[in-house]
């Protein structure tokens, strides 16, 4: 087989694959919350333009550089700005809400956006330990109780809530999407379990993925809500004119990693030319293996990426996030995938 018939043979299977983003809502040095917002939106708007599946948003708190600690208003937010893109939660931190309260803010995003909103539930607390407490999360917000929390949340969106004495309005009886998330074993077993759709966190903690996968896949039983195992991948995606360019974009994702690791948690800082002048060799490793599950390059290194990661995994669906300083090279990004991936709508 020709190249060329290898990489139509890649473009056509990547093609056939949903794909959909994740925001981080960054707010990047020189900026504000309020910036970041406004960005998520406009991101949100043009991911809808080129014919991206969902756009989902993540519970971070005392995190400087992300502005979507309030998830739910965010993501009301975006469904007010947008008209058919599926908006949802990747993830709201179970542990950290009362169920019910959980139940009735997407019973809300549900009943304003019918049709349209998709809940993603993950276990653990999005915060260190002194935010854990500010939040008011006690004994039984461990992430060991997540499977009776999980009961009560989907027990109030059921059609039969009212025998519990206690109601979610709006909330009762709607068909929310649920989904698990995590980068363990664990949340992928009880989604199987439960024949929930799942998805792995790969964009950051790769290393579990295979496992994870082949965990869901084997546990699957099937349920009203899902008949065949489901699973999304999320990656890392930088995209550029030239893969130069690219790997320059994808500095101010490693430099916010790196601050990470060494505790120092702030805003999206703009790329550098040499990130081997900010980081040891050990740092270099550690951060190249938390993000390692990436495509960074021009169109065509990124398809070839896709076309492996597809194989490799045979996931259903991909979320992409891009770390990225500047909106325009973010929005471009996304632009050059969706031409890379035929997304109706791009302009490839």
């Amino acid at each position: 087989m020709t190249e060329e018939n290898k990489s139509a043979r890649a473009a056509k299977e990547i093609g056939e694959t949903t794909f959909s983003i994740l925001d981080l809502a960054p707010i990047t040095v020189g900026h504000t919350a309020a910036d970041s917002l406004r960005n998520t939106l406009d991101l949100a708007q043009h991911a809808e333009k080129w014919g991206y599946n969902r756009f989902w948003l993540a519970e971070h708190h005392n995190m400087p550089g992300i502005a979507s600690s309030a998830t739910s208003v965010v993501i009301g937010h975006v469904a007010a700005g947008t008209k058919t893109i599926r908006v949802g939660s990747g993830g709201i931190m179970l542990p950290n809400h009362a169920p019910l309260v959980i139940a009735e803010q997407f019973g809300t995003l549900e009943s304003l956006h019918p049709g349209r909103i998709d809940l993603g539930l993950g276990r653990a607390p999005g915060s260190d330990q002194l935010t854990a407490r500010a939040l008011r999360r006690g004994p039984e917000s461990d992430g060991q109780f997540f499977p009776q929390q999980l009961s009560e949340l989907r027990a109030y969106l059921s059609p039969s809530s009212g025998s519990m004495g206690v109601r979610a309005v709006p909330g009762e009886g709607l068909d929310i999407p649920i989904w698990l998330l995590g980068s363990s074993g664990f949340s992928a077993q009880l989604a199987g379990q439960l024949g929930l759709p799942f998805a792995f966190a790969s964009h950051f903690a790769p290393d579990y993925l295979l496992q994870a996968l082949e965990l869901y896949r084997s546990s699957f039983r099937p349920s009203e809500a899902l008949q065949e195992p489901y699973a999304m991948v999320g990656m890392n995606v930088i995209a550029a004119d030239t893969d130069e360019e690219a790997q320059q974009l994808a500095t101010s994702m490693e430099q916010q990693f790196l601050n990470l690791i060494r505790g120092r948690t702030g805003k999206l800082n703009p790329p550098v030319a040499d990130m081997d002048e900010l980081w040891t060799s050990q740092e270099k490793a550690i951060v190249r293996d938390k993000l390692g599950f990436a495509a960074i390059g021009s169109k065509a290194t990124v398809l070839d990426k896709l076309s492996f990661y597809l194989e490799k995994t045979q996931a259903d669906e991909f979320i992409v996030t891009s770390q990225i300083y500047n909106h325009h090279a973010r929005l471009r990004s996304y632009e050059i995938l969706s031409e890379a991936i035929g997304l109706q709508g791009s302009t490839r």
